[in-house]
């Protein structure tokens, strides 16, 4: 069975204060993406067996098969339901560290699939608390539409917001962030306006209103993340942004525009939403 999972951006992203487990409190905007990876699993039988579990191509995620996303999914159902074993093969597109979301969307594209082919019955809720268990974000891939997303990111509403038309940049230069770093030198603020209000707003003001808590320290540490984004306003986005902690910056043309020349030494995708 073959699916295509999809990333997504941050539109927005406040940090509001640290919980008590070590966590932070957040508001941001989860918004699907055109990019994919593509996801591919087999049953084994008797004709088709194999020792491997799982093998991959296309961009390097660093990660060893039982810790792959994909794999975990499988463990996670097959701990509860009786699925034969699989073997799964994955072609990464969407960049690893770029905060896009690919990891989580492999495996909430997983559970889907594992649901599907083996007739599991399960409701898009259930998928989500399985989701749930392997990150913060990787239960919004089962909705996969906008929405306002609460708490550590795991709490969603859907929300009205049509970007259809607008034509995407995603630009990610070689710089990992992991998460922890992005943290670091964050001071968490409850805004004066919450997110889910400014996100009403029309695109052209999003600019001077919306903004990643994140950008400020990682522009800092990483100058070459900052001009990205400083250049796809210079290139005519309407608005651009660093997604989630980085190191991905997309922009928002009203127009179809080509800036892979731009940024040479980048990995850039460019599509309409």
């Amino acid at each position: 069975m073959v699916s295509f999972p999809n990333a997504k951006i941050n539109i927005g992203l406040n940090i509001l204060n640290k919980r008590d487990d070590g966590f932070h409190n957040l508001e941001t905007i989860f918004y699907p993406v055109g990019i994919t990876d593509v996801l591919e699993f087999i049953e084994q039988t008797p004709a088709i067996k194999t020792n491997q579990i799982f093998s991959g191509t296309g961009l390097t995620v660093g990660t060893t098969p039982d810790d792959n996303l994909c794999v975990k999914s499988y463990y996670l159902l097959k701990s509860d339901f009786k699925i034969p074993p699989v073997f799964i093969h994955l072609h990464k597109k969407i960049p690893p560290g770029s905060g896009l979301g690919g990891g989580s969307a492999d495996a909430a594209f997983m559970i889907r699939s594992l649901n599907q082919h083996f007739k599991l019955n399960l409701s898009r809720e259930q998928m989500m608390e399985y989701a749930s268990q392997l990150g913060s974000d990787c239960s919004f891939f089962i909705i996969n539409q906008p929405v306002f997303a609460t708490g550590k990111g795991e709490q969603m509403k859907q929300i009205p917001l049509n970007l259809k038309g607008k034509f995407l940049v995603l630009v990610k230069p070689d710089i990992q962030i992991s998460t922890t770093e992005a943290y670091k030198d964050i001071k968490p603020a409850v805004p004066e306006k919450s997110l889910k209000e400014l996100i009403t707003l029309p695109l052209h003001q999003w600019k001077n209103n919306i903004k990643n808590d994140f950008e400020q320290p990682v522009f800092i540490k990483y100058p070459l993340i900052a001009q990205i984004k400083d250049e796809l306003y210079e290139n005519g986005a309407v608005y651009a942004s660093l997604s989630g902690s980085g190191s991905a910056v997309y922009g928002i043309f009203d127009f179809q525009v080509s800036l892979k020349e731009k940024f040479p030494n980048c990995f850039v995708w460019e599509g309409y939403f």
